[in-house]
């Protein structure tokens, strides 16, 4: 599942960090061609210099070129910007540190606020309740938080702090940063605050936009009792409703515990996925049991079982992914640092360039270690792979627990969400957390029960609540909404932590979503643990280690097409719906054809199509992989630990650049290496 980011989209665009340019491309692109002349910028950093020494040459420069690159004739004259920067720079220490402890106070208050305003206005979408109305969708797409740029520059709030606390590139980031001290990350983090200067009917939009797309998601749903095989026979339960692409995926996932339909039961899901990613799929199954269908033949039947025409989806999914291409690339005007929403999404929010992040995928993707974990699991399974195994769950020390039981504990235990809100507290103290700590952290969660598969959001100030949402049945949580909730619970322990106990709110969070999604993991893969059903084993470390091994061959592919699609996108940019969906079927089938058709089978299969986040939620797919090699890493460093110690003293480092952050926790940087190392010991082991 996603984290919501934890300030509102707008909030988010003016927090985009730099990307990995030189100093001196980063100078020409700060130097303005439409307003203040180049000599007067030139002129007005030659005086501040003289006047207050070359000890503060690099803050003049930078500051000043930052300011001219944003300043309008809205803003005042070219004398205005001089007097500005003169009067405005500040070379004292005592007085520079007032002002970043006065701007990080009220940012904290603007933000922290407006989060909780969009919040409130998106609850009808999100959670469980009355069918959404056209004009939930209106307040639900309104960004309250679209006009703070232009206010903040209007009132010159963003142009003093940006004066004052420069901008460094992640270049620079990388180079120094391992020798700044906490309150220079802060002041770094403050110069990442203003580097573009979006208008705020362009932020509405994309808030519009991507509100839109989370809707269409979020109400994507298959009633699975309403599938057929071609005996006409039921093979799902009556009151089983599945989102997609998730609820489709762990419904395939929990059936290798099933000996005796699993089998068929995973090949009818495998068809379903494969008519969503063409569009054959009927638009009459889609979030409605009215009708009857064979997913095998596309037959739909009414319910006396009389044939009924059919109508596809046809493209309305690669529309929704469309207007959010061309939502996000209204950006690239404004954004000289980050100029498409590739660079934006790697080098700007991730802070790993993309070409690293690609390397790091393919490198395992074609590891020999893939053949060898496929051939192990052949042998697990007794029968050849087939291209639904991407998602292989069976690494288990004792054997698979069937769902139902599963289930039936879950639903007992959490009747409502209440009730697991009840229990989280809990839950903290059997992961290792003190009783007072465990208490203090659960305080400061909700849980919801939510229409979509479920998110969880972070606060965007100190002691305001982060949000746990997850699907509640009439029933009581099943097993799959169980495992989902543990996932986003990760989510928020670490949102609390880092919004809480980090000392500056310059530094609160992580250092890109792929470390939140770390922590998801390692509290998910305890789901067992956490109902008292999983029993210390010996072997239990080499399971984990192919787990996230498998886990990883798969969501790196899924990754791979997300980025190739968007590549395709820029270089089409004037594509249609129908030739966007011709080119995630292309990508999809390239990189399969690459990676997976030799290992799985299925020339030319369209499997790594079908993640739901590709339509609502722009390039977040890489920040999954990347999060399990972080996880990975971060479990071997726990390993014969205290979980709870450890997460607070990584955590609490707050938002400094990934491999930074990574080489104070566990010892070195983001790698492969150390799973692959782990993979081939585990073959040994478990194969004697």
């Amino acid at each position: 599942m996603k984290k919501f980011l934890s300030f509102t989209f707008s909030t988010f665009l003016i927090g985009l960090v730099a990307c990995n340019s030189s100093v001196q491309n980063n100078k020409n692109r700060m130097q303005t061609t439409d307003f203040i002349p180049q000599a007067k910028v030139e002129a007005v950093i030659k005086q501040l210099k003289d006047s207050l020494g070359d000890s503060h040459a690099f803050r003049i420069e930078r500051g000043v070129r930052q300011v001219a690159g944003q300043w309008g004739e809205q803003d005042g004259t070219v004398d205005d910007f001089a007097g500005f920067c003169k009067n405005s720079f500040i070379s004292d220490t005592a007085q520079l540190s007032g002002l970043f402890s006065a701007l990080e106070r009220n940012f904290e208050v603007i933000y922290g606020y407006f989060h909780k305003i969009d919040v409130m206005l998106k609850a009808p979408l999100q959670l469980e309740g009355p069918e959404i109305t056209p004009v939930d969708m209106m307040f639900g797409g309104y960004d309250v938080s679209a006009h703070l740029t232009d206010d903040l520059y209007n009132n010159k709030i963003a142009f003093l702090s940006a004066l004052n606390f420069p901008f460094y590139t992640l270049e620079e980031k990388t180079e120094q940063g391992a020798g700044w001290s906490r309150k220079e990350w802060a002041y770094a983090r403050m110069g990442d605050r203003f580097t573009s200067r979006v208008p705020a009917a362009i932020l509405q939009d994309i808030s519009r936009t991507v509100t839109e797309a989370d809707a269409y998601i979020s109400d994507y749903n298959i009633y699975m009792g309403n599938l057929r095989n071609e005996a006409g026979e039921q093979l799902f339960p009556d009151n089983m409703k599945l989102i997609s692409h998730w609820g489709l995926r762990d419904e395939l996932k929990s059936n290798y515990a099933d000996n005796q339909k699993g089998l068929e039961k995973q090949r009818m899901v495998y068809k379903v996925m494969q008519r969503i990613i063409d569009q054959s799929i009927p638009l009459q199954v889609i979030n409605n049991d009215d009708y009857s269908w064979d997913p095998i033949t596309n037959e739909l039947f009414d319910k006396n079982g009389g044939s009924v025409a059919s109508k596809p989806e046809d493209i309305r999914r690669y529309e929704v992914f469309l207007k959010n291409f061309h939502a996000m690339r209204q950006l690239d005007t404004y954004s000289p640092d980050y100029p498409t929403q590739l660079v934006r999404a790697f080098d700007g929010t991730m802070e790993v360039p993309q070409k690293d992040v690609e390397e790091l995928f393919r490198g395992l993707l074609s590891s020999p270690q893939v053949k060898e974990v496929a051939s192990f699991i052949e042998s697990r399974l007794g029968r050849k792979l087939e291209p639904f195994d991407i998602w292989y769950n069976g690494f288990k020390s004792g054997g698979g627990i069937p769902e139902e039981d599963l289930t039936a504990i879950t639903s007992r235990k959490y009747p409502n969400a209440q009730a697991l809100e009840e229990d989280l507290p809990n839950i903290l103290i059997k992961l290792g957390w003190k009783p007072a700590k465990a208490r203090e952290i659960a305080s400061l969660v909700t849980v919801d029960a939510s229409r979509g598969a479920g998110h969880a959001w972070g606060a965007a100030m100190r002691n305001d609540v982060a949000r746990l949402r997850t699907r509640v049945g009439t029933e009581g949580m099943d097993y799959k909404g169980y495992n989902i909730a543990v996932h986003e619970f990760g989510h928020n322990v670490e949102q609390t932590i880092t919004m809480n106990d980090v000392d500056y709110y310059m530094l609160n969070g992580v250092p890109n979503t792929a470390f939140t999604e770390a922590v998801a993991f390692i509290f998910q893969k305890r789901d067992l643990e956490l109902l008292g059903l999983k029993n210390p084993n010996p072997e239990d470390e080499y399971w984990l280690a192919l787990d996230n091994f498998w886990s990883c061959y798969e969501i790196m592919g899924v990754s791979l097409v997300d980025i190739q699609v968007w590549e395709w996108l820029y270089a089409n940019p004037d594509a249609t719906a129908e030739q966007l969906k011709e080119a995630v079927i292309s990508a999809a089938k390239e990189v399969w054809n690459s990676y997976y058709a030799g290992i799985l089978g299925g020339e030319d299969e369209t499997l790594l199509g079908i993640y739901s986040h590709m339509i609502d939620y722009p390039l977040y797919l890489p920040n999954y992989p990347m999060g399990h090699l972080i996880a990975f890493q971060i479990e071997q460093q726990v390993r014969g630990k205290n979980l709870a110690d450890e997460m607070d003293r990584m955590y609490t480092q707050g938002s400094i650049i990934p491999q930074h952050w990574m080489k104070n926790a566990v010892g070195s940087p983001i790698s492969i290496d150390p799973l692959l190392a782990a993979t081939n010991e585990a073959l040994q082991a478990l194969k004697k």
